[in-house]
């Protein structure tokens, strides 16, 4: 795993994919920054997918999901599918009276359904040499 943005929001590297979250306090001028960044580290590690979980954020506003759009469009340009997890009701009730569809931008209900989206799984058995055995 990698670095953090120039915005200050973590932009976490697995494997193929890239990992990031957005808060509450998502300005205008931060939603620029963080779309450059991620697009920049999309191209620079070559992500084939990328999760942003948005279960923090309470409230959003139209500049902020074209922003989500924008961002999804130039991944896709770039070779890469984004997926937006963990959208809370109130957001969702926003977008819908602001007449907000987010065209092309794939959703889903948490952070582990986007990484299964995007291949990843969780596995049952622990790591090879993870597993301590009781009795010697």
């Amino acid at each position: 795993m990698s670095g953090r943005a120039s915005t200050g929001v973590p932009i976490l590297r697995l494997g193929d994919v890239l990992i990031t979250g957005l808060l509450n306090e998502l300005d205008d001028k931060t939603a620029v920054a963080f779309t450059d960044d991620l697009t920049e580290r999309i191209s620079t590690d070559r992500a084939r997918g990328v999760l942003i979980d948005i279960s923090r954020l309470e409230i959003i506003d139209s500049f902020v999901a074209r922003t989500l759009m924008d961002l999804t469009t130039m991944a896709r340009l770039l070779g890469a599918r984004v997926i937006v997890a963990g959208m809370r009701p109130p957001v969702a009730i926003t977008l819908v009276e602001l007449g907000i569809e987010l065209v092309g931008v794939e959703t889903a209900l948490n952070a582990e359904l986007g990484m299964t989206a995007l291949g990843w799984h969780q596995s049952s058995q622990p790591p090879e040499g993870a597993r301590h055995d009781a009795i010697r």
